[in-house]
């Protein structure tokens, strides 16, 4: 089975984020369900049962970074050199060739990725048509949305 990828960048942000549940949500939820206890009839206690759900949720999620973090197989992007050419990781400056507007996208793992912060997954329609082309190439590419065609401006690579 073949390690997904993610970022040094998207490595840390999920680090960050699974101690902020260890470290802060856990043991709020565990201090408020504690207190919803005190309270006394847990059948018709909503406070207690709406602590537990968020419980679980957050214990599902400390679950979920722990086995993703294990998983994956972290990329230095900054360390990479392929030039000019679009790899995993490349931060691509694009213009619609139709309507003229100029996209930024990074090129990042699946569970990293995030359109509202321009972090667009490796395994998208657009940066499968990327992959491998460079600066100044026009991709089509095939979206549910329809066919798309860009030019590629800027390809480069940060950490």
């Amino acid at each position: 089975m073949r390690r997904p990828p993610v970022t040094k960048a998207g490595a840390e942000r999920l680090r960050k984020e699974l101690d902020r549940l260890k470290s802060e949500e856990r043991p709020a939820v565990i201090n408020a369900i504690a207190e919803a206890r005190a309270h006394g009839d847990l059948k018709e206690n909503a406070e207690y049962h709406a602590a537990k759900e968020q419980q679980g949720f957050i214990e599902g999620r400390i679950s979920d970074l722990e086995r993703t973090l294990s998983n994956a197989e972290v990329i230095d992007v900054a360390k990479l050199n392929p030039g000019a050419r679009v790899v995993f990781g490349a931060l691509v400056e694009l213009e619609d060739l139709e309507s003229g507007k100029q996209l930024k996208y990074q090129i990042v793992g699946d569970i990293e990725a995030d359109i509202q912060k321009q972090l667009i997954s490796v395994s998208s329609p657009i940066a499968r048509a990327l992959i491998g082309k460079e600066e100044g190439d026009v991709v089509d590419v095939v979206a549910p949305g329809g066919e798309r065609e860009y030019e590629i401006l800027s390809v480069s690579y940060s950490s």
